[in-house]
């Protein structure tokens, strides 16, 4: 429209200049002039386009560019806490409570999960519903596991027997059946795949090493007579295991071996242990006083790092598929998510009808997060509160990243930082907190007392990471 307005203008001035004997040439020196004219404004338009406006960022300069950053970041965090709506979805269809989950190692919508009356149910995580359901074992089912290519799964039960099961559903007309049974001596209460081979491993009275196309066990781990409620085999140093026993134990072994490596133990009992995806000697154990123990293999006689929030015992726990984050399921109705560099959590996730959390998985996307409980539900989390799900356009995309720059800027002002930590919590959950603040406050000034009035020396400081450490024995 302008180039035409322009032109309609050329051609008055020259209409005004050209005398009439010579309107023949008119068309020609208007034609003449749009060429010029056109080319003229192309020629423009890349000039302002490659021309970048010049900025000084001296901040003598603006002299109010942090207060306006610091009221954005203040912005930015309350708008965070708004938004944060965690909870997407519950999958119902138990009749009993859900005590152990698995992740399908091809594909990310689908989930499987047993439960205290033997049925096992495969879940879309897309459509949300179950897609198939099958009674495995008679009683509960303590353990599963998906085969590392995807094509089966594994499960122990109270029944003494290991089932191996197609993950595909039988076609029409055929019967629900294991592939393989194998039937022991004792109760097997769980179960582990290796991650390249065709390997498990199950624990019980003790520790067996299984290959999938026989009967009995390749190898047998034993390190004192207590029960063994958990195994899990490194993801990255394929070949190491560590388990969990009723005798306070965490025990590390190595399958090239015929003894185990060494074992480290605790104050209290373990419940389980998860290794970290992307660091192949640090694994997190959930323990039975409250906290969870990061470890590094090489040095067991102190923990790397003694995560500490719930106020009940921690059962189960999972790592996020980075290595930087693990969330762990208690006793006490509620779903922290801890940093692993972190002593305290950095979120808390619970409902008024979500009771004691037995089992918890961190999908392989890192987006998501799965947690059965005691009611007979399993429910769906985001991992992060207040991301908001679905495609975002360049301008969200860009948004986001700058106030999440903005927040991590101020992170530590005292206004940002209260806002920022701040979680409503069950009445139940702030009492309990609130008193063992009193006790912990009390065990430390007697210590004080007793350390001011007795001999210097005689009362040593003994670190918070080693108080819970009874040995190590190699």
């Amino acid at each position: 429209m302008q180039r035409d307005l322009c032109l309609i203008d050329v051609k008055i001035s020259v209409s005004q200049k050209i005398l009439p004997q010579q309107e023949n040439h008119l068309e020609k020196i208007s034609n003449s002039v749009h060429l010029d004219l056109y080319c003229t404004s192309q020629v423009s338009n890349v000039c302002v386009t490659l021309i970048a406006v010049p900025r000084n960022y001296d901040p003598v300069l603006h002299p109010f560019e942090v207060p306006r950053e610091y009221t954005r970041a203040l912005n930015a965090t309350k708008l965070e806490r708004v938004f944060a709506k965690p909870f997407l979805s519950s999958l119902d269809g138990h009749r009993d409570g859900v005590n152990c989950m698995a992740k399908h190692p091809k594909s990310l919508s689908t989930v499987l999960s047993g439960a205290c009356d033997g049925e096992v149910r495969i879940w879309n995580l897309t459509k949300r519903q179950c897609i198939r359901t099958l009674q495995a074992h008679e009683g509960f089912v303590r353990g599963m596991c998906a085969r590392f290519c995807g094509t089966s799964f594994f499960t122990v039960g109270d029944d003494k027997t290991v089932k191996q099961w197609k993950m595909e559903s039988p076609a029409y007309g055929e019967e629900e059946e294991p592939i393989h049974t194998i039937l022991g001596k004792t109760v097997y209460t769980g179960i582990d795949h290796h991650w390249k081979e065709a390997v498990f491993a199950t624990c019980g009275q003790q520790v067996d090493i299984w290959d999938e196309q026989r009967t009995s066990p390749m190898c047998s781990f034993t390190w004192g007579f207590d029960s063994i409620s958990s195994v899990k085999f490194n993801p990255i140093e394929t070949y190491l295991l560590g388990s969990c026993a009723s005798d306070r134990n965490i025990v590390l072994y190595d399958m090239r071996q015929s003894t185990p490596l060494k074992k480290v133990i605790l104050n209290m009992r373990t419940n389980t242990l998860c290794w970290n995806p992307m660091e192949a000697f640090i694994f997190t154990a959930a323990n039975e006083d409250y906290n969870l123990y990061t470890f590094d293999m090489r040095f067991l006689s102190s923990p790397v790092m003694v995560h500490m929030d719930h106020v009940s015992a921690v059962l189960d726990v999972d790592y996020s598929p980075t290595g930087k984050e693990f969330v762990s399921a208690s006793f006490d109705k509620s779903v922290r998510i801890f940093p692993v560099d972190k002593g305290h959590s950095r979120e808390v996730y619970h409902t008024k009808r979500m009771q004691h959390v037995i089992t918890v998985k961190w999908t392989s996307d890192s987006k998501y997060i799965l947690c059965g409980s005691d009611e007979m539900n399993i429910r769906l989390w985001k991992a992060n509160a207040s991301e908001k799900l679905g495609v975002l356009a360049p301008r969200e995309k860009a948004a986001m990243n700058y106030n999440q720059k903005l927040k991590e800027k101020f992170q530590h002002h005292p206004q940002i930082k209260r806002i920022a930590r701040h979680r409503h919590l069950p009445k139940s959950i702030f009492c309990q907190i609130k008193e063992q603040r009193i006790m912990r406050e009390a065990r430390r000034r007697k210590e004080l007392n007793r350390r001011k009035h007795s001999k210097p020396g005689s009362v040593p400081v003994v670190p918070e990471r080693k108080k819970h450490i009874v040995a190590v024995v190699q």
